[in-house]
């Protein structure tokens, strides 16, 4: 099996789009999902892995350090965009990684017309903006079990709590 360069994992969603037609045309089934993955744990990795197994290539969306800020305050994110991006491609589960830069998916999701939006069972498809996106475009929504005790903000505050 030929590993790919973290570089060619994370691409633009210019060149998703490109990307996103030529795996549709061949009748392969696209999944999304998208997020901040600010510290990479345990409960992304296995929301990723089933993400993945939803389909044959997954793209993941990764907010932008501006849109983390708008979502998560002025404290977020921990680690800049691009070591976010890095460490999500750098999963065997996951196809491609991109950037994007609003709040919600829906522009990238527009252009990339998944079959399948993923997102964690703290939300409900009912809920999200890009339902109506995903589905005008003949893809479904699914929000998959987390594990719990994994999440971003309980670990940021595990870390703030602990005596040095």
């Amino acid at each position: 099996m030929k590993i790919r360069s973290l570089e060619e994992k994370i691409l633009t969603p210019e060149q998703l789009t490109k990307i996103s037609y030529q795996i549709r045309s061949v009748g392969k089934k696209i999944v999304t999902t998208n997020g901040c993955f600010d510290l990479l744990h345990l409960g992304h990795i296995s929301y990723l892995l089933e993400a993945a197994s939803l389909g044959d290539t997954l793209i993941v969306g990764i907010n932008s350090d501006a849109s983390v800020k708008k979502l998560k305050g002025n404290d977020r994110p921990i680690n800049c965009e691009l070591t976010r991006a890095k460490q999500v491609a750098a999963l065997e589960s996951v196809d491609y990684v991109t950037i994007f830069s609003e709040n919600t998916p829906e522009n990238l999701l527009a252009v990339i017309k998944p079959s399948i939006h993923v997102k964690g069972g703290d939300y409900l498809p009912a809920n999200l903006p890009e339902k109506a996106v995903v589905e005008a475009n003949g893809g479904k929504v699914i929000c998959v079990s987390l594990i719990e005790g994994y999440s971003t903000t309980e670990l940021i505050n595990k870390i703030k709590c602990t005596p040095l």
